[in-house]
């Protein structure tokens, strides 16, 4: 099944595009995992990306875990994509929406965001998918956390035009979810 397109935006060079989809089969170079810090795959998005890239991809994250320790915000740990069509997995962790302000959730998210595309970027991804990262299970409300990482997307993409990224898939679970991302890409 194609993934079903609600939105795009020209940002320099690149292109961001929001679509209803399964994240674990987009076709692009990395996709970003919503992660918890010890990079427990048990759940969400992370359980089903684990599922359909198989298990190196848990090993490999208790790996990391086991070399950097936690994931901490504004860091971004790299994986293969194991089974998947994604040559790699980036885990960032987003806030948790209750144990902040407002202000304290958008600047993590926001550094969330970053963290992902440098590290895609620095592993020399031409395309990237990012669901909407904290608006699971951490509760953050999905039309704001969609509209932050938008926002966070065209803003790195203008920054970084010299990076190999070319495209950045918004995947939103479900219409409303993709419907949320391309009202952020139209406000950003």
């Amino acid at each position: 099944m194609a993934d079903q397109e609600h939105g795009r935006r020209e940002v320099s060079d690149a292109t961001v595009v929001a679509v209803t989809g399964d994240l674990t089969r987009e076709d692009v170079d990395a996709i970003v995992n919503a992660a918890n810090e010890r990079l427990e795959h048990g759940g969400g998005v992370a359980a089903a990306i684990v599922r359909a890239g198989g298990p190196a991809i848990q090993e490999e994250s208790d790996r990391w875990v086991e070399e950097h320790g936690a994931l901490e915000p504004g860091t971004a740990a790299v994986t293969s994509g194991g089974d998947l069509s994604a040559r790699w997995v980036v885990h960032v962790a987003g806030p948790v929406y209750d144990r902040h302000d407002a202000d304290e959730n958008e600047r993590l998210l926001r550094t969330a965001v970053r963290a992902a595309l440098d590290a895609a970027a620095s592993e020399g991804a031409r395309s990237v998918a990012l669901p909407a990262i904290s608006a699971g299970v951490y509760g953050y409300p999905p039309e704001e956390a969609t509209a932050v990482i938008a926002s966070e997307v065209v803003s790195w993409l203008g920054d970084h035009t010299a990076e190999p990224v070319q495209e950045v898939r918004l995947i939103g679970i479900d219409d409303a979810t993709a419907r949320d991302f391309a009202s952020g890409l139209e406000r950003a």
